[in-house]
Formats: structure tokens, C-alpha cells, sequence
């Protein structure tokens, strides 16, 4: 018996194993489990029905263009759901233990300050994953119509784990800089906002300007632009599979042969290199000040 749980002990430790138990076994859980799959599965049909018999009044088939247009849709509607549900979870898992005064307590055991952030990441994003993996029947309707493979389908699915990695890093970070939870969510919802809505606007502000500027002068005058737009998740989700969008974002030409010329990166590629350096380097800072520091006398 002992050493069929020796396996366990080593994945599983205290403080995860209490997340997890916390986390799972509340009725808010089941609850917002449930709401969450209602808004997947009513979204899935409001798409459907408007582009069936809803709008063009009649009985038409579904195209299996349209079931692309439908995957697109929920790809972007559940990242932005994840990117609305994510940091309410991971905003508040230091701050909180604070605030109830047991964060002293839990520093005084012999889990590490590495061990006790990842292990409130882990179990945080451990129920958002339960939820991606939820709505897969969801997506079960796109493949009745054709249109999108199970490779695409696994792509999105490992764009989804890899936003909520981010997202989960620097909700962590800002519940460790600041005391107040209410703060510390709003900073992290700011930040989720500035990625997702105002990465966005900076490019298209910055592709008009030089749009104007450049009015019939050099032919690929702000081709650099395009790495602002590789910070934004819609766009960087859309370019795994629209490769047309990569050479949109930077302006792209083409060549004297006639084909396209290539982007210098993709959209994609960018979005993971740049966050994925971020959300590690947060993590090491959430590490860092977890645990009070003495003040160094003058």
C-alpha cells in the first residue's frame, strides 16, 4: 500500500491536494460549470440557427464553409470567456490567504515558495481546464457538417491551456504584489483587457496613421506593425489557421515572381515566444515576494 501511493505523494502535495479539494467539491463549482456550457451551447445554436432558417427565411443546409465560420466563432468566444473567467480565479489565491490571515502559516511549513505558487496556479487552472474539456461535446457539431479537422481542433485546445498558463501567471503575480484582493483582480482583469482589446486597437491606430503617411509612397511602408498585432490571442488564434492574416498584419507584397512575399513571422509564433518569457518571468517574481523580506537597516 505504501509504495502504490508513493507516486501520489510525489505529484500531489499538501497544498495542492487542499486546492483541489476546496476547488472541486463546492456547489459554486458545479454551478459555474454548468452556466459556463449553457453560453457555449446556446451561442453554438443562435450561430447555427441564424445562418440556417433564422435570417434567410427558409430551410437551408448547413455549408460546410459555415461550419468553419461556426469553429472560428466558438474558438474565439471560448478564449474570450477564458480570458474572462481566468484571472477571478488566480487573482485572489495569495491575496486571499492574506486576508485570512493564513499565509503566515503557510509559509512556516516545509513547502517552498516555489512549490506553494505553482501548486495555487495548478489547482486554479486545474478547473478551467476541467471546463475546456467540458465543451468538447460542443464542438462535436462542427465535425457532423465537415469543414475542420482534429488537428485544428487540438491546435485550439493547446492555444486555450497555453492562454490560461499565461493569463494564471500573471493573475498569480499581481495577488502577490498587492494585498487587497479586490485590487489585485481589478490590475489583472486591466491587464487582460490591455492584451485582448488593446493590442488590437494600437495596431489598427498605428496602421492607419502610417497608411496616411504614406499615402503612394513606398510599397511596404509599416510592415513592422505587425508585430503589435502578434500580441493580441484573436488575432494570434486565427493565424494558426488563416495564413492570409500573417501577411495582412505585416503588410506583406508581392514578390517580382508573383507569388506573396513570406511574413517575416507568424502571428502565432510571436504570441507564444514573447508570453511565454512573460508569464515564466512572472512566476519567478510571484516566487520572490511571496515571503516578507526584512528591510536592510541604512
Amino acid at each position: 500500500m505504501k509504495n502504490e501511493f508513493d507516486w501520489r505523494q510525489s505529484l500531489i502535495n499538501p497544498v495542492l491536494d487542499k486546492e483541489f479539494r476546496l476547488r472541486m467539491r463546492t456547489v459554486r463549482s458545479s454551478l459555474s460549470l454548468l452556466f459556463y456550457l449553457l453560453a457555449i451551447g446556446l451561442l453554438a445554436m443562435g450561430f447555427i440557427y441564424l445562418n440556417t432558417n433564422g435570417v434567410r427565411g427558409g430551410a437551408m443546409g448547413f455549408r460546410p464553409q459555415e461550419s468553419r465560420d461556426l469553429f472560428y466563432f466558438l474558438a474565439v468566444a471560448q478564449l474570450v470567456l477564458i480570458a474572462f473567467m481566468t484571472p477571478g480565479l488566480t487573482a485572489g489565491v495569495i491575496s486571499g490567504e492574506r486576508e485570512k490571515q493564513t499565509l503566515n502559516i503557510l509559509l512556516t511549513t516545509q513547502q517552498s515558495s516555489t512549490t506553494i505558487i505553482l501548486s495555487k496556479l495548478v489547482s486554479s487552472l486545474s478547473f478551467m481546464l476541467l471546463v475546456i474539456i467540458a465543451t468538447l461535446p460542443v464542438y462535436s457539431i462542427v465535425f457532423l457538417f465537415g469543414g475542420i479537422s482534429p488537428k485544428q481542433l487540438s491546435l485550439v485546445f493547446l492555444f486555450y491551456i497555453f492562454s490560461m498558463f499565461v493569463l494564471g501567471a500573471f493573475g498569480v503575480l499581481f495577488s502577490t504584489v498587492f494585498k487587497r484582493t479586490m485590487i489585485a483582480v481589478v490590475v489583472t482583469y486591466g491587464f487582460t483587457l490591455a492584451v485582448f482589446g488593446g493590442t488590437g486597437l494600437l495596431f489598427l491606430f498605428l496602421r492607419g496613421v502610417f497608411r496616411q503617411f504614406y499615402q503612394g509612397g513606398t510599397p511596404n511602408p509599416y510592415s513592422w506593425i505587425g508585430y503589435v498585432l502578434g500580441l493580441n490571442p484573436v488575432a494570434a488564434l486565427l493565424s494558426i489557421f488563416e495564413p492570409s492574416l500573417n501577411r495582412e498584419a505585416f503588410g506583406s507584397n508581392m514578390t517580382p515572381s508573383g507569388t506573396p512575399s513570406t511574413p517575416p513571422i507568424e502571428l502565432w509564433q510571436e504570441f507564444v515566444a514573447v508570453y511565454a518569457v512573460l508569464a515564466v518571468g512572472a512566476l519567478l517574481l510571484s516566487i520572490r515576494y511571496i515571503r516578507p523580506r526584512l528591510k536592510r537597516r541604512r
